[in-house]
């Protein structure tokens, strides 16, 4: 208990010292912009072409050792592109040390409530939760900008024909629809505004969404673009063929309802019921965290229950 104390009253006094370092140490908010609309590349004359302005301009300066550690590896790449696909104001170190954070939480109360293995467990939870919600919400955002995405191009078509230009036209995007739509689209257009050319900026756009349905939009507006043709014609028969897609999509999650629901249902129940039964009656669930061979029943209990739950849920998930 007194190591333990000692630890958490290490750890409160390392967080307020890196909160004075973050609150003393913040990024130019004019670099932080031209980072966010890719013009370290783009703008000539800034020195921002070489790969160490490059560096700079990647990383903000609150968690620099972290941050380099993140940048050798592809994982703390493909984090930083899954946070900014989820729309979620965080960088890829902030969003680790969080992760870290709660692991050493739940090690620290597991352990003192039923010693080192459930500690680990708990640990090891907590960790994992910060990854299943930037899971979701990219999955909610890429869903509302998918059902969007049928009146996105009727909008646009009809811009066009109207008489306005593509800039003009998605600039009426930005203005007109709800999010998440007009704040990709203000994106593309403040992008361009700034010097970014157009099929640069729907490229980076149709990256941070990650829809198919969006990339062949894309395609077409970049063909269209520099080869010519009607492109409200265009447009339409994608739209045509969204909305289609949409409404077989809708159809197929209604028919296997049911199906996921207990899928989910099986998954949760037994943790649910096994944490209620660990503040009924402490004793007899720390039966099962024992030492010997009886700890191998809640692993194997474990990973039968994420397997099940994957192979249902693979089950249900129809590609349309």
């Amino acid at each position: 208990m007194p190591l333990l104390f000692a630890l958490l009253v290490a750890l409160a006094v390392l967080i307020i010292f890196v909160a004075l370092w973050r609150t003393l140490g913040r990024q130019d908010p004019i670099d932080a912009r031209l980072q966010d609309y890719a013009l370290d590349e783009a703008l000539p004359g800034t020195g921002s072409g070489t790969p160490e302005a490059r560096k700079r301009t990647r990383r903000r300066p609150g968690w620099p050792t972290v941050s380099r550690i993140l940048e050798r590896r592809r994982g703390g790449q493909r984090l930083a592109t899954a946070l900014a696909r989820a729309d979620l104001p965080l960088t890829a170190a902030e969003f680790t040390l969080i992760r870290l954070g709660l692991g050493v939480v739940g090690y620290l109360v597991g352990s003192l409530r039923a010693g080192p293995g459930f500690g680990l467990a708990l640990g090891f939870v907590l960790s994992y939760l910060p990854m299943v919600y930037l899971r979701r919400r990219h999955g909610k955002r890429v869903k509302a900008f998918t059902d969007q995405l049928a009146d996105v191009l009727t909008m646009l078509t009809g811009g066009l024909r109207a008489g306005y230009g593509l800039v003009q036209a998605l600039d009426l995007l930005s203005r007109q629809m709800p999010a998440p739509a007009s704040q990709e689209f203000a994106r593309v257009v403040r992008s361009v505004s700034l010097g970014l050319p157009v099929q640069q900026a729907l490229r980076e756009m149709a990256e941070r969404v990650d829809t198919d349905d969006l990339d062949l939009v894309v395609t077409a507006i970049t063909a269209q673009y520099e080869m010519g043709g009607n492109l409200a014609q265009t447009l339409e028969t994608i739209s045509e063929t969204v909305r289609d897609r949409l409404r077989m999509l809708r159809e197929i999650q209604v028919m296997t309802a049911q199906q996921r629901f207990t899928g989910y249902f099986l998954a949760v129940w037994p943790v649910l019921l096994t944490i209620a039964m660990f503040f009924i009656n402490p004793g007899y669930i720390k039966q099962l965290f024992a030492p010997g061979w009886i700890r191998i029943a809640p692993i194997a209990a474990a990973v039968m229950e994420i397997l099940g739950f994957l192979v249902m849920k693979k089950i249900v998930d129809i590609e349309v």
